[in-house]
């Protein structure tokens, strides 16, 4: 075992899951680097520590295929085949035409239709009680990122289905009926974006697909792209606006003057991501442990965005907060993509849902999903 302080965190329990918070904070105050025998890695806690492994070259997302890999292939190709688990140049490859695609101004083009689709569904909520999650967080930017990919918004309903099966895969043990429901949602996701593709390629359209289709990138690279575009493009923004909220509802708490400086803290107080695994190719020191070629460290995003040495009252909700440098994002070459569609979609969500009701509040507890890496809610009752 690693010459290393040893950690026990128990990432699959109910009461850790209900609240990580404390129990990382206890562990980052023992060290900033500690490692875990159960899951055979290294845990980065503190702020300089995940900045560090994400930004380490030596550091990579190195996919293995999934085992079995007969069984697991349709998981498996979406993920090989997609930038977040490749490194440079294979990453640099894969991400430059997505980058252009995206610097044509599709994001920015959506704006107003993003506050369209915000209020036509709050047109359709009732306001003495509704699910905001269910009839609003979910919805919008499921309808925003198809809108920007090209994919009909029909579809919709079964996009968030298969992706929220896909990244259930991404927790700690997925259980046998997780994994095969995430392997018929990948072959089915799959199978929609090839027919998607032929289509654009007889008759192009002003989107995301078009675009990308025109490129040097391989069919199954284009599938896999669409897809992590799919998920990544509205999986964030559910989870961030559903984990923002009701931590503002809990403490009486309303945006402020700056919706861009809440979504930063909504961001920053309950990560929606928690923990971003890589892979050293190389000794690399980090904190004051070395970690060798083959062995494996993840940045515990939720604990390093709360590092009191870096953020005064991390504990505290600051819908003005600044500076506010988390790390929800990530940092180096696998800094998020989509951070500004994701942040003008936030911004944009939030600004109208308390336009429309001032005095929005809960009215039941908040449902979690009882995930952790990827931690969000399933229902949030409130009212007007």
């Amino acid at each position: 075992m690693p010459s290393a302080p040893t950690t026990s965190l128990d990432l699959g329990a109910e009461e850790f899951r209900a609240d990580p918070y404390p129990w990382l904070a206890e562990e980052r105050r023992r060290a900033p680097v500690a490692w875990h025998e159960g899951m055979q890695m290294y845990l980065a806690l503190d702020h300089r520590s995940a900045s560090a492994v994400q930004r380490n070259r030596h550091l990579g997302r190195i996919w293995r295929d999934r085992e079995p890999t007969d069984f697991l292939e349709p998981f498996n190709l979406l993920h090989r085949n997609q930038m977040m688990e490749n490194e440079p140049p294979e990453h640099t490859r894969l991400r430059r035409p997505v980058a252009a695609a995206f610097n044509r101004g599709h994001v920015e083009r959506l704006r107003p239709r993003v506050r369209e689709l915000a209020h036509g569904l709050l047109d359709h909520v009732d306001p003495a009680g509704f699910d905001v999650v269910e009839g609003y967080a979910e919805p919008l930017p499921v309808l925003v990122i198809a809108e920007l990919l090209g994919v009909p918004s029909s579809y919709a309903p079964q996009l968030r289905a298969w992706s929220q099966a896909i990244v259930r895969m991404y927790e700690v043990g997925p259980a046998p009926e997780v994994v095969t429901a995430a392997v018929d949602a990948s072959s089915d996701f799959a199978a929609l974006v090839r027919e998607l593709v032929d289509q654009r390629r007889r008759v192009p359209a002003d989107d995301l697909v078009t675009d990308l289709v025109g490129t040097e990138l391989s069919d199954d690279e284009v599938v896999a792209s669409v897809v992590l575009l799919l998920n990544a493009g509205h999986e964030a923004s559910v989870n961030v606006f559903g984990n923002g909220l009701v931590a503002m509802l809990q403490r009486g708490l309303r945006p402020g003057p700056d919706p861009a400086a809440t979504v930063e803290e909504m961001l920053r107080f309950d990560s929606a991501l928690q923990l971003f695994e890589r892979t050293a190719t190389a000794p690399v020191v980090i904190g004051d442990v070395v970690v060798e070629p083959g062995q494996r460290i993840a940045a515990l995003l939720g604990a390093a965005n709360r590092d009191p040495v870096v953020f005064e009252a991390p504990d505290t909700f600051d819908v003005g907060r600044d500076p506010n440098p988390h790390l929800s994002f990530g940092v180096g070459v696998h800094f998020c993509l989509g951070a500004p569609l994701a942040r003008m979609e936030l911004a944009e969500s939030l600004s109208a849902l308390f336009d429309r009701f001032p005095g929005l509040r809960l009215t039941g507890r908040p449902e979690q999903r009882g995930t952790f890496v990827l931690r969000g809610y399933r229902h949030v009752e409130v009212s007007a």
